[in-house]
């Protein structure tokens, strides 16, 4: 990772903690890729942002920002529902994955999708002993998070969200299982830039049916007054409509949380350490997929209550 680019998520995570009061928020995220089951008391607001720094597909130069601005809502003690603005930005040069990467791009920050949540608690983890809760998420992108070209994509989600408190709250365990289906048709490419790449590339423009299976976990220990340190590891996999399962993967890798009454920032780093399914042509590590995925990312959240 450049260190430029990780200077400036740990600069943000910190700015955000400085903020931080006392007493923990009942939504904080401890984790960056793991949802707890907790939701938001009824009439409360909370603002999140998340930023997502992706680098490195194994050739080339890739690199790549993800934003999520959201806006929650407790519309009761038990749902919670949300809004978000997704943005991104992307550097590729010196990689072109036929049907996939279209050789070199570039662009700073510019909106890219929007998305709707649904988040209903059946047990509280702090008053059930065991918490449990639904997810639903409903989204569009008009970007493609990889190439960074125009498509149009329409997803949803429904997960399955655990979480339990040990050592009265020090130790805090949380599980997902979750399935996606999304429908996604790419825009034609402009006839110089086809002309640009290779012969015979082929770029689909046929829509395309995508259905993805994903289990996560994460335990986090609180190690001092409003401080986590924690470890989560998530696994994905997608089938696609002409090549049956595209990919799979999994990322690990540790959390640092730090949670107050008003405000609350969370520190991840993911590292791929294993993945398969379509690899392009020169790919030298057989062990990880990266057409989709890079070998590491690095993401900071923070939230605020008002």
């Amino acid at each position: 990772m450049k260190l430029k680019q990780l200077t400036i998520l740990i600069l943000i995570f910190g700015l955000a903690s400085t903020y931080l009061s006392s007493n923990a928020l009942a939504d904080e995220s401890l984790f960056g890729y793991v949802k707890g089951a907790e939701t938001l008391p009824k009439g409360s607001w909370e603002f999140d942002q998340s930023l997502t720094y992706r680098n490195d597909k194994g050739s080339g130069d890739y690199s790549a920002w993800d934003s999520k601005t959201e806006i929650e809502y407790g519309v009761t003690d038990r749902f919670t529902a949300s809004g978000y603005l997704k943005m991104q930005s992307i550097d590729m040069s010196g990689l072109v994955v036929d049907g996939y990467l279209p050789g070199d791009k570039d662009y700073g920050m510019r909106p890219s999708g929007a998305e709707a949540s649904f988040k209903y608690n059946f047990l509280s983890p702090a008053k059930d002993d065991f918490g449990l809760a639904g997810y639903l998420s409903l989204g569009y992108d008009w970007l493609d998070k990889h190439s960074g070209q125009d498509k149009d994509k329409y997803s949803i989600e429904l997960e399955l969200l655990a979480q339990k408190y040990f050592m009265e709250g020090q130790l805090i365990w949380a599980g997902n299982v979750g399935t996606g289906a999304a429908y996604a048709k790419r825009d034609k490419l402009s006839d110089s830039r086809m002309a640009s790449l290779p012969a015979g590339y082929e770029w689909p423009t046929d829509p395309e049916m995508e259905i993805e299976l994903k289990a996560g976990t994460g335990l986090s220990y609180r190690f001092a007054p409003n401080w986590f340190i924690g470890a989560e590891a998530l696994y994905e996999t997608e089938f696609e409509t002409e090549v049956g399962q595209e990919r799979w993967s999994m990322f690990a890798g540790p959390s640092l949380h730090y949670g107050g009454k008003d405000w609350w920032a969370t520190l991840t780093w993911f590292k791929q350490v294993k993945g398969g399914g379509e690899k392009y042509e020169g790919q030298h590590d057989n062990d990880l997929h990266l057409i989709e995925k890079t070998e590491q990312e690095i993401r900071v959240k923070f939230g605020i209550e008002f």
